[in-house]
């Protein structure tokens, strides 16, 4: 039998654990959102506060309804704290040996039903599964950035994730009024397999000299009518994440096509990792972003 999930702890409070647990209270459900760095927490609370207080001021909330959605959001300063949860996600950062830390160590504080989730964008579901004492009742649950408004999410089964399991999840995205799909155990899944080998490739196409990051970006936007060009989109997902991502399609299937990009390296070593550092590709500390090369 799956679970009727009422009550999500979230892992991570930065972009992507704040998202979720906006859209996860904003479904009417309760959350526990839990940080290792207490202003960390505190940071993702204050961004869950603005992104409420720019529904209301865009007339798609009310008062009442912004309330409503901030009071079902609590912040858990412990993993004991969330004992009670039916789900917890993990969002921490793109580190498999972080996020196996924090699988080992969370799973002594929840009930032996309680399903848990991961939002790797990129890891073996199979191998961080392996670090609880529930495969089983283990999925991957990837939500696509920035959450309060990207529709997909991608559901991926380990080797021992079993079907109420899945079940549960899909039940969990479709209360949220998304849309999910099952992507197998590979690494990267399917959005990133296909996204980050085009990013990568547009900063090679940079590092080669093709072209400048403004005429690569138009070019792509102009010409293949991409929303945003690749390399602003990588400074909106972090270069790090993308680093990160092509590391493991690199290592995983063993295809050179996968190389990261020098340029990506050098980018990240020098810690210009994007918007969220204001400075990636483009320069963001003035009022209009300006290319960096």
């Amino acid at each position: 039998m799956g679970i009727d999930i009422k009550r999500v702890g979230i892992i991570g409070a930065g972009q992507m654990g704040s998202g979720i647990a906006h859209v996860c209270a904003a479904a009417g459900l309760d959350v526990l959102l839990n940080d290792r760095d207490p202003d960390r927490l505190n940071a993702g609370l204050a961004n869950i506060d603005g992104n409420l207080a720019r529904q209301v001021s865009k007339g798609t909330m009310d008062e009442g309804q912004r309330r409503d959605v901030r009071e079902r959001i609590v912040a858990a300063r412990s993993y004991d704290d969330l004992g009670p949860c039916d789900l917890v996600i993990e969002a921490a950062t793109e580190n498999e040996a972080t996020k196996r830390q924090i699988f080992s160590t969370v799973c002594t504080s929840l009930r032996p039903d309680a399903l848990i989730a991961t939002n790797t964008s990129s890891i073996s579901i199979t191998r961080l599964a392996a670090s609880t004492d529930r495969p089983e009742r283990f999925i991957g649950i990837h939500f696509m950035n920035p959450v309060p408004v990207m529709q997909l999410v991608e559901l991926i089964r380990g080797i021992a994730t079993e079907d109420p399991t899945y079940e549960s999840a899909k039940a969990f995205i479709a209360k949220l009024g998304k849309t999910s799909t099952m992507s197998e155990d590979f690494p990267a899944f399917i959005v990133n397999r296909i996204l980050l080998p085009m990013i990568n490739e547009a900063i090679y196409t940079l590092y080669e000299g093709v072209g400048s990051v403004e005429s690569i970006d138009t070019a792509m936007r102009l010409g293949a009518n991409h929303p945003m060009g690749p390399l602003q989109l990588a400074d909106f997902i972090g270069l790090d994440t993308c680093l990160s991502v092509m590391q493991v399609l690199y290592e995983g299937l063993a295809d050179s096509k996968y190389r990261p990009c020098p340029l990506l390296v050098k980018y990240v070593e020098a810690g210009w990792l994007g918007r969220k550092v204001k400075r990636g590709f483009y320069d963001y500390r003035g009022e209009t972003p300006v290319p960096t090369r």
